[in-house]
Protein backbone atom coordinates (compact mmCIF):
# COMPACT_ATOMS: atom_id res chain seq x y z
CA UNK A 1 0.00 0.00 0.00
CA UNK A 2 2.89 2.35 1.01
CA UNK A 3 4.45 1.81 -2.27
CA UNK A 4 1.73 2.87 -4.53
CA UNK A 5 1.59 6.26 -2.24
CA UNK A 6 5.20 7.01 -2.52
CA UNK A 7 4.59 6.74 -5.95
CA UNK A 8 1.70 8.73 -5.74
CA UNK A 9 3.31 11.44 -3.35
CA UNK A 10 6.34 11.90 -5.78
CA UNK A 11 4.00 13.92 -8.48
CA UNK A 12 2.76 15.89 -5.51
CA UNK A 13 6.40 16.51 -5.25
CA UNK A 14 6.77 18.05 -8.83
CA UNK A 15 3.90 19.81 -8.35
CA UNK A 16 5.39 21.43 -4.69
CA UNK A 17 8.85 22.07 -6.76
CA UNK A 18 7.20 24.09 -9.49
CA UNK A 19 5.36 26.37 -6.56
CA UNK A 20 1.79 24.61 -7.55
CA UNK A 21 1.11 24.56 -3.83
CA UNK A 22 -2.96 23.99 -3.81
CA UNK A 23 -2.39 21.21 -6.75
CA UNK A 24 0.73 19.62 -4.68
CA UNK A 25 -1.58 19.78 -1.59
CA UNK A 26 -4.24 17.88 -3.19
CA UNK A 27 -2.25 15.27 -4.57
CA UNK A 28 0.03 14.75 -1.08
CA UNK A 29 -3.57 14.16 0.17
CA UNK A 30 -4.57 11.57 -2.39
CA UNK A 31 -0.90 9.80 -2.11
CA UNK A 32 -1.89 10.08 2.25
CA UNK A 33 -4.95 7.90 1.70
CA UNK A 34 -2.92 5.40 -0.56
CA UNK A 35 -0.31 5.14 2.26
CA UNK A 36 2.06 7.20 1.62
CA UNK A 37 5.08 6.85 4.40
CA UNK A 38 8.42 8.76 3.17
CA UNK A 39 9.30 10.94 6.12
CA UNK A 40 10.55 13.73 3.75
CA UNK A 41 7.39 13.85 1.37
CA UNK A 42 4.64 13.58 4.32
CA UNK A 43 6.32 16.41 5.98
CA UNK A 44 6.33 18.97 2.80
CA UNK A 45 2.40 17.84 3.39
CA UNK A 46 2.45 19.09 6.68
CA UNK A 47 4.52 22.10 6.01
CA UNK A 48 2.22 22.84 3.21
CA UNK A 49 -1.31 22.00 5.73
CA UNK A 50 0.64 23.81 8.86
CA UNK A 51 1.29 27.15 6.70
CA UNK A 52 -2.85 26.89 5.27
CA UNK A 53 -3.84 26.72 9.17
CA UNK A 54 -5.01 22.97 8.96
CA UNK A 55 -3.99 21.54 11.72
CA UNK A 56 -6.14 19.05 12.89
CA UNK A 57 -5.25 17.23 9.53
CA UNK A 58 -1.50 17.84 9.85
CA UNK A 59 -1.56 16.34 13.35
CA UNK A 60 -3.05 13.18 11.45
CA UNK A 61 -0.11 13.49 9.47
CA UNK A 62 2.01 13.77 12.28
CA UNK A 63 0.81 10.48 14.14
CA UNK A 64 1.39 8.60 11.29
CA UNK A 65 4.82 9.51 11.09
CA UNK A 66 5.14 8.77 14.66
CA UNK A 67 3.93 5.43 14.21
CA UNK A 68 6.13 4.58 10.77
CA UNK A 69 9.13 5.41 12.52
CA UNK A 70 12.34 5.26 11.01
CA UNK A 71 12.79 9.00 11.69
CA UNK A 72 16.18 10.46 10.91
CA UNK A 73 16.94 12.99 13.55
CA UNK A 74 16.83 16.00 11.89
CA UNK A 75 12.58 14.36 10.54
CA UNK A 76 11.89 14.41 14.26
CA UNK A 77 13.47 17.88 14.59
CA UNK A 78 11.08 19.25 11.59
CA UNK A 79 8.07 17.33 12.50
CA UNK A 80 9.08 18.86 16.12
CA UNK A 81 8.66 21.95 14.79
CA UNK A 82 5.43 21.68 12.50
CA UNK A 83 3.60 19.90 15.96
CA UNK A 84 5.04 23.67 17.99
CA UNK A 85 3.62 25.83 16.04
CA UNK A 86 0.57 23.38 15.58
CA UNK A 87 0.57 23.65 19.54
CA UNK A 88 0.83 27.54 19.50
CA UNK A 89 -1.79 28.59 17.22
CA UNK A 90 -4.25 26.06 19.62
CA UNK A 91 -3.26 28.19 22.57
CA UNK A 92 -0.30 26.18 24.04
CA UNK A 93 2.52 28.21 23.66
CA UNK A 94 4.51 27.34 26.41
CA UNK A 95 4.05 23.67 25.58
CA UNK A 96 5.44 24.75 22.12
CA UNK A 97 8.61 26.85 23.93
CA UNK A 98 9.33 23.45 26.36
CA UNK A 99 9.33 20.70 23.06
CA UNK A 100 12.03 23.13 21.20
CA UNK A 101 13.86 24.31 24.06
CA UNK A 102 14.31 20.06 24.66
CA UNK A 103 15.60 19.96 20.87
CA UNK A 104 17.57 22.43 21.32
CA UNK A 105 19.40 20.68 24.02
CA UNK A 106 20.57 18.13 21.78
CA UNK A 107 21.22 20.02 18.56
CA UNK A 108 21.69 23.39 17.13
CA UNK A 109 19.72 24.01 13.96
CA UNK A 110 19.18 27.10 11.67
CA UNK A 111 15.50 26.63 11.35
CA UNK A 112 14.88 25.46 15.27
CA UNK A 113 16.54 29.07 16.04
CA UNK A 114 14.27 31.07 14.06
CA UNK A 115 11.24 29.60 14.96
CA UNK A 116 11.80 29.17 18.69
CA UNK A 117 13.38 32.63 18.55
CA UNK A 118 9.96 34.02 17.14
CA UNK A 119 8.02 31.48 19.49
CA UNK A 120 9.72 33.14 22.51
CA UNK A 121 8.53 36.92 21.49
CA UNK A 122 5.11 35.31 21.61
CA UNK A 123 5.25 34.69 25.00
CA UNK A 124 6.68 37.61 25.86
CA UNK A 125 9.44 37.80 28.50
CA UNK A 126 11.88 40.07 26.75
CA UNK A 127 15.14 39.24 28.12
CA UNK A 128 14.96 35.84 27.73
CA UNK A 129 14.14 36.54 24.11
CA UNK A 130 16.44 39.09 23.57
CA UNK A 131 19.21 36.48 24.86
CA UNK A 132 18.15 33.82 22.63
CA UNK A 133 18.04 35.80 19.69
CA UNK A 134 21.30 37.25 20.41
CA UNK A 135 22.34 33.83 20.62
CA UNK A 136 21.15 32.91 16.88
CA UNK A 137 23.10 35.61 15.51
CA UNK A 138 26.05 34.51 17.07
CA UNK A 139 25.08 31.05 15.25
CA UNK A 140 24.96 33.27 12.10
CA UNK A 141 24.64 37.19 11.90
CA UNK A 142 23.42 37.07 8.51
CA UNK A 143 20.34 35.13 8.37
CA UNK A 144 17.57 36.90 7.62
CA UNK A 145 15.20 35.56 9.81
CA UNK A 146 17.62 36.04 13.00
CA UNK A 147 17.98 39.55 12.46
CA UNK A 148 13.72 40.01 11.91
CA UNK A 149 13.71 38.22 15.42
CA UNK A 150 16.22 40.59 16.76
CA UNK A 151 14.32 43.55 15.12
CA UNK A 152 11.28 42.38 16.26
CA UNK A 153 11.99 41.88 20.05
CA UNK A 154 13.41 45.97 20.14
CA UNK A 155 10.07 46.73 18.40
CA UNK A 156 7.31 44.86 20.10
CA UNK A 157 9.18 44.25 23.25
CA UNK A 158 12.00 46.91 24.44
CA UNK A 159 10.00 49.81 22.73
CA UNK A 160 13.37 50.98 21.11
CA UNK A 161 12.29 51.43 17.32
CA UNK A 162 15.99 52.64 16.52
CA UNK A 163 17.90 50.04 17.14
CA UNK A 164 15.19 47.81 15.48
CA UNK A 165 15.23 50.10 12.15
CA UNK A 166 19.14 48.73 12.43
CA UNK A 167 18.10 44.87 12.25
CA UNK A 168 15.29 45.59 9.46
CA UNK A 169 17.65 47.17 7.74
CA UNK A 170 20.26 44.67 7.58
CA UNK A 171 17.18 41.99 7.03
CA UNK A 172 16.19 44.00 3.61
CA UNK A 173 19.67 43.38 2.38
CA UNK A 174 19.69 39.59 2.48
CA UNK A 175 16.10 39.59 2.12
CA UNK A 176 14.13 42.47 0.05
CA UNK A 177 10.97 40.77 0.21
CA UNK A 178 10.63 40.28 3.79
CA UNK A 179 6.91 40.24 4.41
CA UNK A 180 7.38 41.76 8.62
CA UNK A 181 10.65 43.69 7.88
CA UNK A 182 8.58 45.78 5.10
CA UNK A 183 5.68 45.84 6.62
CA UNK A 184 7.08 47.52 10.32
CA UNK A 185 9.72 49.86 7.75
CA UNK A 186 6.34 51.27 6.06
CA UNK A 187 5.19 52.28 9.46
CA UNK A 188 8.26 54.14 10.14
CA UNK A 189 7.80 55.89 6.29
CA UNK A 190 4.22 56.52 7.76
CA UNK A 191 5.48 58.37 10.94
CA UNK A 192 7.86 60.42 8.55
CA UNK A 193 4.70 61.33 6.69
CA UNK A 194 6.61 59.47 3.43
CA UNK A 195 3.57 57.39 2.52
CA UNK A 196 4.15 56.99 -1.17
CA UNK A 197 7.27 54.65 0.33
CA UNK A 198 5.37 53.06 2.68
CA UNK A 199 3.05 52.00 0.04
CA UNK A 200 5.70 50.51 -1.90
CA UNK A 201 6.68 48.40 1.18
CA UNK A 202 3.15 47.70 2.00
CA UNK A 203 2.81 46.07 -1.15
CA UNK A 204 5.59 43.87 -1.15
CA UNK A 205 4.26 42.78 2.18
CA UNK A 206 1.14 42.08 0.74
CA UNK A 207 2.38 40.38 -2.49
CA UNK A 208 4.26 37.61 -0.04
CA UNK A 209 4.33 34.26 0.54
CA UNK A 210 2.40 34.26 4.56
CA UNK A 211 3.12 31.72 7.03
CA UNK A 212 2.16 31.15 10.39
CA UNK A 213 4.93 32.94 11.70
CA UNK A 214 4.44 36.29 10.16
CA UNK A 215 3.74 39.09 12.44
CA UNK A 216 2.05 41.20 9.54
CA UNK A 217 -0.91 39.63 8.19
CA UNK A 218 -3.13 40.48 4.76
CA UNK A 219 -5.53 42.54 7.09
CA UNK A 220 -3.34 44.14 8.93
CA UNK A 221 -1.63 45.49 5.65
CA UNK A 222 -4.54 46.31 3.74
CA UNK A 223 -5.46 48.63 6.62
CA UNK A 224 -2.17 50.60 6.53
CA UNK A 225 -2.77 51.08 2.70
CA UNK A 226 -6.49 52.26 3.32
CA UNK A 227 -5.00 54.81 5.83
CA UNK A 228 -2.83 56.41 3.74
CA UNK A 229 -4.83 56.14 0.87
Amino acid sequence: MSFFGNIAANKALKAHQKGNYAEAQTLYREAFEKGMTTPSLMLNFINLLVRDGKFDEALTVIKRMEKNGGLTEKDRLNMHIQYAIILWRKGHLDHAIEILEEDMKRIKNGNLYGVLGYLLIEQGNAEKAQEFNQAALEYDDADPIFLENMAQVYYRMLGDKATAKTYFEKVIQYKPTAIDTNYFLALYDIEDGNAEEARKKLTISKEGRFTQLNYATPSMIDEKLSEIS
